[in-house]
């Protein structure tokens, strides 16, 4: 059986029916193994990194395994960023790199390149990837294949590398004879690491929410990484505890829900930051509790709460923030020990602290700024456009301040998904990412970006029309990186370096791959959004804004999180806060 062949059969075997890849001369033998099969599909994308970012976006939604492949030299080089966004936001995919024949391969010679576009992206690649290698010997490919996909789903998963020499993929090997990973002491090591949760542990945590007053949930992206947004609604249901999200964790509970509290966080919903900085009890679930969440000063998070945080990953435990329970444990695991043990359980009464937060939800709704007369204020239009995007199975946002807006103001309902770039917080995520959602669920998808970072990939307009995905693009146009521009502007007095330049006529380039496009200028305009959100295929809208918008609230450096920006004034946060204010620090120039 040529080598080539046993790949993608290996492939097949983990529900995998596309792969992402732009073509080059090391890697025709494995897209030519793709081409005899009718259960299998490449995608060919028009950059390396588009098709990182679809095979991460295909992976978060089907639950599975996202594969993407490039040729060496600078093919590989173009998945680099894709890579670390998988690693960062714990994504198993698995990324394939043709490499020069091991006889043109350098090895240990030194020197800086012997064959064509020969570089070594095992080491480049290492740092960003849970396991990374190159194969040198076509009799171990079933071994490295198994166990770079082992490593990649099991633990906290993340993005493997694999890297083919051309000669061996076109090597004969027969299937039967070759060692298997999972039989070897290797495997049985890894199974080893694995931890029980305890009973006792889980008596603890329940006691503990038993006497809280104001208990809170924080969901993290590791609840949709282990698969456990059913079993955190089910929590919730048996606990009624409300609950707060991190970015990467918007979507892990229905926003119907009446118990979810929006999004915490340096752009989070001022009501939230208020809600989690009140709680006495914060039972944290898969969230690394970066500084985007906490602030620039942990020390004040959640300070007078007893602190439960549970993560697969044991440096992440009271790594920022000092919890008072660690639990180091598989998030779904635990979720269902927990709803078994709650079956008897009797709700404590918390219902003034529900109503405190029904309260601070209805004085602080997330604007950005009071529009005049009919313009269009960015977290209004979110609200909008949620109202009218049920259809879709899944957002995928872009990285700038319209990523903000929508995680503060769009509404998600039922089942639907919204995929930010989180650790790496790469432009250009959003396009590329609606390709591999689209084609992991069949369904409609929204993509929701800025005029900068629509433009970083803006070349896969032609895999969407090519073949012919349902998705529909909203542009926020401020002709500005918006986020940086913002940061000068409180920091840097205004001088807005690199961040103001003039756009090209977005329509105009849509509309050259056949794209159906649209424009709101004012909030006068919905009647283009209506025929946008109807157009039947892919479609494009670009929103009007004005130069100087912003995201609002914003926590500052140096502010604890229930102190955001604009400033509440002092006495009226003190009313709001159940436990003793901050004092105030000067903020660094």
């Amino acid at each position: 059986m040529k080598l080539s062949d046993y790949v993608i059969d290996c492939l097949k075997q983990q529900g995998v029916s596309h792969v992402f890849e732009f073509i080059g001369g090391a890697i025709v033998h494995l897209l030519d193994s793709v081409s005899f099969r009718d259960d299998m599909e490449c995608i060919s994308v028009r950059h390396e990194q588009a098709g990182a970012f679809s095979a991460e976006a295909y992976a978060r939604i089907n639950g599975k395994l996202g594969v993407a492949m490039a040729t060496s030299g600078p093919g590989a080089l173009n998945l680099l960023t894709g890579i670390g966004s998988c690693y960062f936001d714990s994504v198993p995919c698995l990324f394939i790199t043709g490499q020069v024949n091991t006889y043109e391969y350098k090895f240990d010679r030194p020197v800086r390149q012997i064959g064509f576009q020969e570089t070594d992206i095992v080491s480049v690649a290492k740092p960003l990837t849970k396991y990374a290698a190159m194969v040198t010997d076509p009799d171990q490919i079933r071994y490295e294949i198994e166990k770079a996909i082992y490593l990649a789903q099991n633990g906290r998963p993340g993005p493997v590398l694999l890297d083919i020499p051309m000669n061996l993929q076109r090597a004969q090997i027969e299937p039967e004879t070759l060692a298997s990973f999972y039989d070897s002491e290797e495997y049985f090591n890894e199974l080893s690491k694995k931890s029980e949760i305890s009973e006792s542990v889980i008596a603890d945590v329940i006691k503990m929410l038993s006497a809280a007053k104001r208990p809170l949930i924080l969901a993290g992206g590791g609840v949709r990484v282990s698969n456990s947004a059913a079993a955190l609604t089910q929590f919730v249901e048996k606990s009624g505890i409300p609950v707060v999200s991190s970015l990467m964790g918007i979507d892990v509970i229905s926003h119907d829900n009446p118990l979810y509290s929006g999004l915490i966080g340096s752009y989070g919903n001022r009501y939230s930051n208020l809600i989690l900085a009140n709680c006495d009890l914060l039972l944290i679930l898969g969230s690394r509790l970066d500084s985007r969440q906490t602030g620039t000063r942990p020390d004040t998070f959640g300070r007078s709460a007893i602190k439960i945080h549970v993560d697969i990953d044991y440096n992440e435990l009271n790594s920022k923030v000092e919890a008072t329970l660690a639990v180091k444990a598989n998030l779904n695991e635990f979720l269902e020990k927990m709803n078994l043990a709650l079956t008897d359980f009797n709700k404590p009464d918390i219902s003034k602290w529900l109503n405190l937060i029904g309260a601070l939800k209805e004085q602080f709704p997330t604007y950005s700024f009071t529009p005049v007369a009919n313009e269009i204020e960015p977290n209004r239009f979110m609200e909008l456009l949620s109202s009218k995007s049920e259809k879709f199975g899944a957002v995928c946002l872009d990285v700038g301040q319209h990523q903000m807006w929508a995680s503060q103001s769009f509404k998600l309902s039922g089942e639907q998904r919204l995929l930010n770039s989180g650790g790496m917080g790469a432009m250009g995520f959003a396009l590329p990412a609606a390709i591999g959602a689209s084609l992991a669920n069949g369904e409609e998808t929204l993509v929701i970006a800025g005029d900068g970072g629509f433009q970083l990939n803006i070349q896969e307009l032609d895999t969407i029309v090519r073949l012919n995905l349902p998705i529909k693009m909203v542009v926020m146009n401020n002709s500005s990186l918006g986020m940086v521009r913002q940061f000068q502007d409180l920091y840097f007095e205004g001088r807005q370096q690199s961040t103001v330049n003039p756009n090209p006529s977005f329509i105009k380039i849509v509309e050259a791959y056949a794209i159906p496009a649209y424009q709101m200028n004012t909030m006068d305009d919905i009647h283009q959004l209506e025929q946008f959100l109807n157009t039947n295929g892919p479609a494009f809208i670009e929103v009007k804004l004005e130069k100087k918008t912003e995201v609002h609230p914003k926590l500052v450096v140096n502010r604890p999180i229930e102190d955001m920006y604009p400033y509440l004034d002092r006495e009226e946060l003190k009313k709001i806060m159940l436990i003793d204010l901050v004092d105030e620090m000067d903020i660094p120039t």
